[in-house]
């Protein structure tokens, strides 16, 4: 989406609202001007849960009185926020299907804190951002979603993360979302004050440098080359805190942006590829071997030993995650021979089967990212419940191959 509703002149909004040779003094250190080829970029930089961001936010659309508002939203984030969608909308099996359970965990992680941080300061998250729809959408200003997709960006997040850094980077989120700590006073201030998602990833950043460029470069490029192509002589833009600095340096510079690199998911290394299937022509080779050298019935033993060896620790995954008995059977009939193939695992039959036989109701969507802050609730919400089949027979698959393949290659000797 890049306008709604229309391109007419806006109507005074409240504050007081200069004419227009009048050019108000920035009211805040948190708001920059910024000319951009005879252009006015009034850049406000917000922490996405603080009221005071919001009333910040109301106030320079007042006193500038944009031709046009550009928001650090993407569509799905869009939706989310100005539709008050929630998690019930998403298309479960389409997402299985396309394997982006991850995405959907990461998602509902970074959710899940948000809400509690926001619990915490006594607002809606991303409450300054809905203040900027809302008042184009009264007063019949233009408004551009500026953002990158949300979801490419955690992909090329993850696949930028090396491989040794992404447990770092997993055990990371999930400390914050389970660290039960009080909250100073100070502290909350300083949440009020800041960007809060944008200060996690730069502490991030620290550990893992290739997850900072992702998430606060790239965006911050992407952000003001949006800005930047956004029509109207009087822009207000919207962002997150943290990006302010570098949106402003790129405006100010003129730096060329390629938006459609920005939006390429990196493929899979070769590397990566040939390690994949590395594992199964090892055993497949040595099944083939083992028969050549001890007979049929050597060969077809140890191909019960890795059916066995995978196919009980996945199935046992799946019942350690409460699935359905249909999922615990899927789990064990499917593991030996998504083993054998990196197309595929076993995590995503499991919970494929799950989503069908015990689809979750929507309460169970609307309450997921409190749920999901509370590991005793993650086996009473059938989402969660999904992904913990993904979770958990991935994890058994992953021993069951490692026992197998070891007992197989050993029996060659």
């Amino acid at each position: 989406m890049e306008e709604s509703p229309s391109s007419q002149t806006p109507s005074p909004v409240e504050v007081t609202v200069p004419s227009s040779s009048q050019t108000p003094a920035p009211p805040s250190q948190d708001v920059h001007r910024v000319q951009v080829s005879g252009r006015t970029v009034v850049l406000v930089g917000t922490a996405h849960v603080s009221r005071e961001s919001a009333e910040l936010v109301r106030r320079v659309i007042g006193e500038f009185a944009p031709d046009r508002i550009c928001v650090e939203l993407d569509q799905q984030r869009f939706e989310t926020l100005s539709q008050q969608r929630t998690w019930e909308s998403l298309d479960l099996k389409a997402i299985i299907r396309q394997k982006r359970l991850s995405a959907l965990l990461a998602s509902l992680l970074l959710a899940s804190y948000q809400k509690r941080v926001a619990a915490k300061l006594g607002v809606v998250p991303g409450l300054e951002m809905l203040e900027a729809i809302r008042l184009a959408d009264q007063h019949r200003i233009s408004l551009s979603l500026c953002d990158r997709d949300v979801r490419i960006t955690m992909r090329r997040a993850w696949r930028s993360t090396p491989f040794l850094k992404k447990g770092l980077l997993i055990s990371s989120v999930i400390y914050s979302i389970f660290d039960t700590s009080e909250v100073s006073e100070e502290t909350l201030r300083n949440l009020r004050r800041q960007d809060v998602v944008s200060e996690i990833l730069r502490e991030l950043g620290q550990d893992v440098p290739n997850l900072k460029t992702v998430l606060i470069d790239e965006r911050d490029a992407y952000l003001a080359k949006k800005i930047a192509e956004a029509e109207g002589q009087r822009v207000v833009a919207v962002v997150g805190a943290g990006h302010v600095e570098g949106i402003k340096r790129r405006l100010l510079d003129q730096e060329p942006v390629d938006l459609q690199e920005l939006d390429r998911i990196p493929p899979v290394g070769a590397g990566w590829k040939w390690a994949g299937w590395s594992i199964p022509a090892l055993i497949l080779g040595s099944l083939a071997l083992i028969g050549f050298q001890k007979g049929a019935d050597a060969a077809w033993t140890n191909a019960q030993v890795w059916v066995l060896a995978n196919g009980i620790p996945s199935a046992a995954g799946a019942l350690l995650a409460a699935a359905h008995p249909l999922t615990i059977l899927s789990a064990f009939l499917a593991a030996p021979l998504t083993s054998l193939t990196p197309l595929i695992g076993v995590g995503y039959v499991a919970a494929f089967v799950q989503a069908y036989v015990q689809p979750p109701v929507v309460r169970e969507f609307q309450s997921v990212a409190e749920d999901i802050g509370n590991p005793r609730r993650w086996w009473s919400n059938r989402l969660l419940r999904i992904l913990l089949a993904f979770l958990f027979s991935t994890i058994g698959s992953i021993i069951g191959t490692w026992i197998g393949g070891t007992a197989i290659v050993s029996n060659l000797f």
